[in-house]
C-alpha cells in the first residue's frame, strides 16, 4: 500500500479531479471540466487523497458545520479502492464537521452496499427534485 497523503481544502485542477471521476467509476460530468471546475469552487468542504503528487481520491461536500453535512462526491482510483482511502476521506470530513452535525449523502445504485459498511444508515424520509441536466 502506498503512503497516501490526505489534503483538507487544497485547490485541486479539474482535469485531475476528472481522471479520478473516470478512474473511480463514479458517474460524473468528466468531460465538462468548466462544470467540474464550479462544482468544487462551490464546495465548502474538500478533502482530497494523493500518492506521490498524484490525486487518487477525493470527497466533495456542502456543510453548515452546525447542523448538516451533504457528502456530494466520493471518489478513489479503482487502482486504489480496498485500502481504506474512501473510509478514511470520510473519516475526516465527520472530522471537520463534529459529532453535531449529520452527514447525508445520495448514493448511486453501485455503491448502495459500500455506504452501510462505513456506518451510515439508510433513511426512508428523503425526496429530491433531479437535475435536468
Amino acid at each position: 500500500m502506498p503512503m497516501i497523503e490526505y489534503r483538507l481544502n487544497h485547490p485541486l485542477n479539474a482535469a485531475d479531479v476528472a481522471a479520478v471521476f473516470d478512474a473511480s467509476g463514479i458517474r460524473r460530468p468528466s468531460n465538462d471540466l468548466a462544470r467540474i471546475e464550479r462544482m468544487f469552487a462551490n464546495a465548502n468542504l474538500v478533502l482530497s487523497a494523493w500518492d506521490d503528487g498524484k490525486l487518487v481520491g477525493v470527497c466533495r461536500a456542502l456543510t453548515d458545520f452546525s447542523y448538516c453535512c451533504y457528502l456530494s462526491d466520493l471518489a478513489v482510483d479503482q487502482a486504489y479502492q480496498q485500502h481504506g482511502i474512501g473510509r478514511e476521506l470520510i473519516d475526516r470530513v465527520r472530522e471537520a464537521v463534529g459529532d453535531e452535525v449529520a452527514v447525508i449523502l445520495l448514493s448511486s445504485p453501485e455503491a448502495m452496499e459500500y455506504y452501510p459498511k462505513m456506518g451510515f444508515e439508510k433513511v426512508e424520509n428523503g425526496f429530491i427534485l433531479k437535475r435536468a441536466r
